[in-house]
């Protein structure tokens, strides 16, 4: 985590140093709703999680409104909720007290990861109206997973609401791809104030796929579904 520190205030200070008028640098700091689905009718999303998005980002502008864009932060309280129609040993790999090795039908994993994300986009803007620009960023975001907590939810579940540490059970890296829209404010030549919505959806499996699922019809099979993480953020920030 000190490593992840030290190199996120390095890039903050050259960016400060290289500042020119075609790059920009500044930071966000984004509320966010996440939750989780996956690619079987067995396992449905059942919850979302409030997050947050802090971080520095980056622009350099090849033309006047068309930017390269990308920059460093971390998402906190990613994931979400899933309720599991049979039960099984979902989170094997994890320290988990004996009376949840085993877990009933109709149980609720609520996962809460925490990414190191680096997104990699371009954005669009319109010419100034007044003190406004309206802009447009698609974008590819790299997530690197830096911890992840869980809990366990259903009848006859004891310890309901104490949460594990469940990294073992998350991959390492969650790749997304993502459509951001809002304005800038500006509040003098060089400083404006963002603000927009985006919209991020998950196509690497978050989920490391090593436990057993009871399915009545195939008895005890190995849990193979894949989960993605989807989010909808509400972008607040400030550039330079």
């Amino acid at each position: 985590m000190k490593k992840i520190v030290a190199v996120a205030a390095f890039l903050s200070l050259s960016l400060s140093i290289i500042a020119q008028d075609d790059i920009r640098f500044g930071f966000q700091l984004s509320p966010s709703f996440s939750w989780m689905n996956t690619n079987t009718s067995k396992i449905n999303p059942s919850g979302t999680n409030l997050g947050l998005k802090l971080g520095m980002t980056g622009e350099y502008y090849f033309r006047e409104n068309y930017a390269f864009t990308s920059g460093i932060g971390f998402y906190f309280n990613n994931g979400g909720t899933l309720l599991h129609d049979f039960g099984g040993t979902y989170w094997p790999n994890s320290d988990l007290p004996s009376s949840l090795d085993t877990l009933p039908n109709n149980v609720k994993l609520k996962a809460s990861i925490q990414y190191l994300e680096i997104p990699l986009g371009l954005k669009l803007r319109t010419r100034e109206f007044g003190y406004l620009r309206y802009f447009m960023e698609p974008a590819i975001t790299i997530g690197v997973k830096t911890q992840a907590r869980g809990t366990i939810e259903g009848t006859g579940v004891k310890d309901d609401g104490e949460k594990y540490n469940i990294r073992k059970e998350v991959n390492l890296l969650n790749l997304s791809w993502g459509l951001g829209a809002g304005i800038e404010y500006g509040l003098s030549d060089n400083t404006s104030l963002i603000a927009g919505i985006g919209f991020q959806v998950g196509f690497t499996d978050v989920t490391d796929d090593k436990g057993q699922v009871f399915d009545p019809e195939r008895g005890t099979v190995r849990e193979r579904s894949k989960g993605t993480n989807n989010s909808i953020t509400i972008r607040l920030g400030i550039l330079f």
